[in-house]
């Protein structure tokens, strides 16, 4: 049952109380009480009314007096102001001081407060459903919703995310690309304190070197050519939110510097302004990088590396999860199917075996490609051994599938030239520093004709 919206009319003319409780009580979802005094109103607040219909001439308080009271029980109350005397002055001072409305008592009160409360009515209807909203985002973005897997790696993440989440601190994410970096930034979000503030992912090799500065920060209208009006910066938007910056190993000298500076002063300058704008953003970074190893390279500030390294989460690589990739393949087929509104496929134990001995250099957004394939190619109610296609980039992971030995890894490595260079043995030959006799001996025992 939804609750009974709740109605205070502080009024103390009888008569004029009556008519106001009468006219709003003809909608049966309004539970509407009337107080005489406002000490009577103030001793009933444990109620919580919706909305207080107040009286700004009363015998025992002032109407200013009864609405710094209830602000200081819940200054979420809204409360309209009803007064004998259409006096400016006052009205002004009330709504300052919180008041939602201010209306003369004259024949069109009563329609002027019904209209009010469905205004209030709809706003608030407006505020549920943007809290459903983002309580529904919440649970989506549950750690073991977002990330799928059992093993003691992923437990270990699970705990590092719940103590990231008790505090403020700068996170900074490792892990190779496709391991779900930003997945963890916005789990970390969206399970703080900060969720209900913006989470603003930024990649910094998506910006040009030249305009960085301004996406970070923002610019003044005329800072620059081509700046037609001011430009709010990521950091600006993120406030009282969290700020993702992913690949920041990519950041050159020159904008580390203005970031340090940055984040120790806890304010910004806008390009081509001069007033100091405080934000107060968490921050969260990522990189498949070595920061260690780049600020050594001299290549990343370590100054900058300290202030960014806060509590280091690293994630591991898909190859090293064991049967995560089971779970995570499950889980990308269910998906599939669902979206694409097909019936559910199995995956068989020869294409589950194939999965697991793959070493998955594109980690986890690959095993997603390769699943949501699979379920294109299968004939069937179930993916096959065949059906799992492997296409990927690094040359070498093919060749790891199945172990073997030394002997059997060359021909691999030797035939996959071949194929590579158009079967031009010369060519392989100088690509793999090895002699022709050792190409054309192979191909003889491998009764293979070019």
């Amino acid at each position: 049952m939804t609750a009974p919206f709740k109605i205070f009319i502080v009024e103390d003319d009888p008569l004029y109380g009556e008519m106001l409780k009468y006219h709003l009580s003809l909608n049966p979802d309004n539970q509407v009480y009337r107080f005489e005094t406002g000490a009577e109103c103030l001793k009933n607040l444990y109620l919580v009314p919706s909305l207080i219909s107040l009286d700004y001439s009363l015998p025992d308080m002032s109407g200013l007096e009864v609405i710094k009271k209830v602000r200081e029980f819940n200054p979420e109350i809204p409360i309209v102001i009803v007064s004998g005397q259409e006096d400016i002055a006052t009205a002004v001072k009330l709504l300052r001081e919180g008041a939602y409305d201010y209306f003369v008592k004259d024949e069109d009160t009563k329609e002027r407060l019904w209209i009010t409360l469905k205004n209030i009515k709809e706003k608030l209807s407006l505020q549920k459903e943007i809290s459903d909203l983002k309580e529904e985002i919440g649970k989506k973005y549950e750690f073991r919703n977002i990330i799928k897997g059992n093993s003691p790696a992923i437990r270990q993440i699970f705990s590092l995310m719940e103590k990231a989440t008790r505090t403020n601190i700068t996170v900074s994410v490792y892990g190779e690309t496709g391991t779900g970096k930003e997945l963890v930034a916005r789990a970390i979000h969206y399970n703080s304190p900060r969720r209900k503030y913006s989470f603003v992912p930024v990649n910094v090799t998506a910006i040009p070197h030249e305009l960085i500065e301004s996406e970070f920060f923002g610019h003044e209208k005329g800072a620059f050519t081509g700046a037609y009006a001011r430009k709010i910066g990521k950091f600006e938007l993120a406030n009282k939110g969290s700020i993702f910056l992913d690949e920041v190993a990519e950041m050159d000298l020159n904008m580390q510097a203005k970031l340090l500076r940055v984040l120790q002063e806890k304010e910004l300058v806008r390009i081509g302004g001069n007033e100091p704008i405080r934000f107060d953003a968490r921050l969260i970074v990522a990189t498949n990088k070595n920061l260690a190893k780049e600020v050594q390279r001299e290549n990343f500030r370590e100054d900058l590396y300290y202030r960014l390294l806060g509590l280091p989460i690293e994630l591991p690589p898909l190859r090293y999860r064991g049967n995560d990739i089971l779970i995570l393949a499950r889980h990308f087929v269910d998906e599939f199917c669902r979206e694409n509104k097909i019936p559910r496929l199995q995956i068989s134990a020869s294409a589950q075996e194939k999965l697991i001995k793959y070493p998955f250099p594109g980690n986890v957004r690959e095993l997603k490609a390769i699943m949501e394939l699979a379920c294109v190619l299968a004939n069937s109610d179930t993916i096959e051994e065949h059906d799992v296609s492997f296409n990927s980039t690094d040359a070498k992971s093919d060749f790891l599938l199945e172990e073997d030995s030394l002997k059997g890894y060359v021909r691999k490595i030797i035939k996959y030239y071949l194929q590579k260079y158009n079967n031009n043995v010369m060519v392989v030959a100088q690509k793999l520093d090895i002699g022709k006799s050792t190409i054309y001996r192979m191909l003889k025992e491998e009764h293979i004709s070019l």
